[in-house]
């Protein structure tokens, strides 16, 4: 089970626009199409992947064929970041209605282990606080392009600490890109968690901060990271 969190343009469209963001607005579906049917092509990532990745991906796949995710796209609000109310607020939400009544109504195994959350730029940010502040309820938490500033380092290491000694079997991932507005702080981010012992996987890929991104690695990237950390027990 992956819980996918959009970005602020879907957040501004209101909920019945914004919760396609991932499906449409983004192409999941056709990335989903993409990974069940490799080889994976540079056009799948819309020209954003350099060589050698794109061989890792389809040697991987070669190895062990996508067996497949139930992703939940979530309507996030557009939430002041800075503001601990408006994240405690979402967060609470988050963790009281959508995620049990995914693991009741979903065919899912509804283990922490077998739970993931991952997001995009204002969806990423919002992952972070809520995996890293829930850590026993995921196995895996990721981001894509989080929108996190380099003051928050500090705070995202003492949550990612946190987390971890809560739960030490937590996948965490960071991943950033070349034109990614948010990629220092990113790259201080994984710097900080290295330097505290707090294991990650790190991604610095091409691409925009923008739609094309989104709909080339952000959702390949997102479905092959979960697809592998995730319990299927």
């Amino acid at each position: 089970l992956l819980f996918a969190l959009h970005g602020r343009g879907e957040a501004l469209k209101g909920p019945a626009a914004g919760v396609m963001g991932w499906p449409k607005d983004y192409a999941l579906l056709r990335a989903i199409e993409r990974v069940c049917a490799p080889p994976l092509t540079t056009d799948d990532f819309e020209t954003f992947v350099e060589p050698k990745r794109l061989a890792e991906h389809n040697d991987a796949l070669a190895k062990r064929p996508f067996e497949g995710v139930v992703i939940v796209c979530p309507y996030s609000p557009d939430v002041d970041l800075r503001k601990p109310k408006d994240l405690k607020e979402y967060s609470d939400y988050f963790m009281g209605s959508i995620l049990p009544r995914a693991k009741k109504d979903l065919p899912v195994l509804g283990t922490p282990a077998s739970i993931g959350i991952d997001g995009v730029s204002l969806g990423g940010a919002l992952a972070l606080r809520i995996g890293l502040g829930n850590p026993e309820a995921f196995g895996a938490v990721g981001t894509l392009q989080p929108a996190i500033g380099e003051d928050q380092v500090p705070e995202f290491t003492d949550l990612a600490r946190a987390a971890r000694t809560k739960n030490k079997a937590l996948k965490l991932r960071l991943l950033t890109s070349n034109k990614d507005y948010f990629k220092a702080a990113i790259k201080s981010a994984s710097a900080a968690w290295r330097s505290a012992g707090i294991d990650h996987d790190f991604e610095d890929i091409p691409g925009p901060h923008d739609y094309p991104f989104n709909r080339g690695p952000g959702s390949i990237e997102m479905l092959l990271w979960h697809d592998r950390v995730l319990s299927r027990t």
